[in-house]
């Protein structure tokens, strides 16, 4: 193996190079990213970064020597259009093909489309440091800021909104927020949690239709609802970046499906980050998971198993969330449906454990650092989640 293609401007495609270099691999590397600035940490976009209007340079990944240091070329600003897996060549919007006899694919995800708010001034997505500092600006205190979407992402914008003196209000279409992840109770708790803090969160209402005036704009919810706005955020969830590679032959369902070693379909092709779809045999189900932590080590991993390695990729999954004054940790892979254990320890904190038949399945930790360690070991030793909500009281 002479040449490495990495696809992505994302942690995932940092850490496959890192990964790369520290195997040994002492080949070519490219780096492609649709972006025109160097690899930059998305997490703080939603909160720090855009409270405080960070620029590029202080979110950076590596230092720009660092692509030097390593031997890695740049292709910065180019989008990937499509793969010929059978001839091994990435096409290039911009006409070029790179050939490989390794691809890294870690393009990550895009947003969701919200047709209702199509071509409607004033909308907003947090997805890139363009996007953080645009809304930054639009950020004034007495504003009137909609979002659009109750995830972890609306939720941390809403805050920093409100943090910032903005009047906010949130628009969910289920009856509460994160409840096809979390469940009721658990999403109870976040609904409360930001209407102390004064936002307006509307549930079981969707946007029906937007009317852009001259005195700004309305959002008609499906409940018959107007809200007006002076500014939109659209955080309805984001879907994984695989349209460049329909035509490609690699198997693809809900993102790239990849094997336990994050192999996909094609030979010399492994995958990683929010695009990765693969069974995670600690937890014996298939799985795509859209968080940080998972995209540094899947991006190590991944290139590993280009090396040779066959070693199986099977963590805990953990990402973590910043709400006002809570400091939300979660540790596992659960759904809406899971069996849930809730205790608080104290008026400013709270623990969850989820099961789903005899197992845990995972921990949500607010205020509560300790109890997470605790947790993640739990899962990994398989301990019945009769037997951890025992001890957890």
């Amino acid at each position: 193996m002479d040449r490495v293609v990495v696809v992505g401007g994302s942690v995932a495609a940092v850490n496959a190079v890192d990964g790369l270099r520290h195997a040994g691999f002492e080949g070519e590397v490219t780096l492609v990213s649709a972006e025109e600035v160097l690899p930059y940490d998305r997490p703080p976009l939603s909160k720090e970064a855009l409270r405080e209007g960070h620029e590029h340079h202080t979110l950076l990944l590596k230092e720009p020597g660092w692509y030097d240091e390593q031997g890695v070329r740049l292709s910065l600003g180019t989008r990937a259009v499509g793969l010929d897996a059978v001839n091994r060549r990435v096409a290039l919007e911009d006409g070029r093909e790179l050939g490989y006899d390794g691809l890294v694919i870690a393009t990550g995800s895009r947003t969701r489309d919200l047709p209702p708010l199509a071509g409607v001034p004033g909308v907003f997505e947090v997805r890139t440091l363009s996007d953080s500092l645009a809304l930054h600006a639009e950020l004034v205190p007495g504003r009137h800021l909609v979002v659009i979407g109750a995830g972890f992402i609306g939720l941390e914008v809403a805050a920093t909104a409100r943090k910032m003196g903005l009047d906010v209000s949130v628009v969910e279409i289920a009856h509460l927020p994160l409840t096809r992840v979390l469940g009721t109770e658990i999403g109870r708790w976040f609904l409360d949690h930001h209407t102390d803090q004064g936002v307006r969160v509307h549930v079981g209402a969707g946007v029906e239709r937007v009317e852009v005036t001259t005195g700004g704009t309305k959002l008609h919810l499906t409940d018959g609802m107007v809200l007006s706005a002076d500014l939109i955020v659209a955080g309805v969830g984001v879907v994984p970046d695989t349209g460049w590679l329909e035509s490609s032959g690699l198997e693809l369902s809900d993102g790239v499906v990849c094997d336990e070693t994050l192999r996909t379909s094609a030979p010399g092709v492994v995958a990683a980050g929010d695009i990765a779809r693969w069974p995670n045999g600690l937890f014996g189900e298939t799985m795509r998971v859209e968080q940080w932590l998972n995209a540094v080590e899947q991006g190590t991993h991944a290139a590993r198993t280009l090396m040779g390695e066959t070693n199986a990729f099977a963590p805990v999954p953990y990402f973590w969330s910043d709400q006002f004054d809570a400091k939300v940790k979660f540790v596992g892979h659960v759904n809406g449906d899971d069996s849930v254990h809730v205790t608080q320890p104290s008026d400013s904190s709270l623990v969850a454990l989820f099961g789903r038949g005899d197992r845990l399945r995972g921990a949500l930790c607010i205020n509560s650092p300790r109890q997470l360690a605790l947790s993640k070991r739990d899962i990994l030793n398989g301990v019945p989640f009769a037997d951890a909500a025992a001890a957890l009281g």
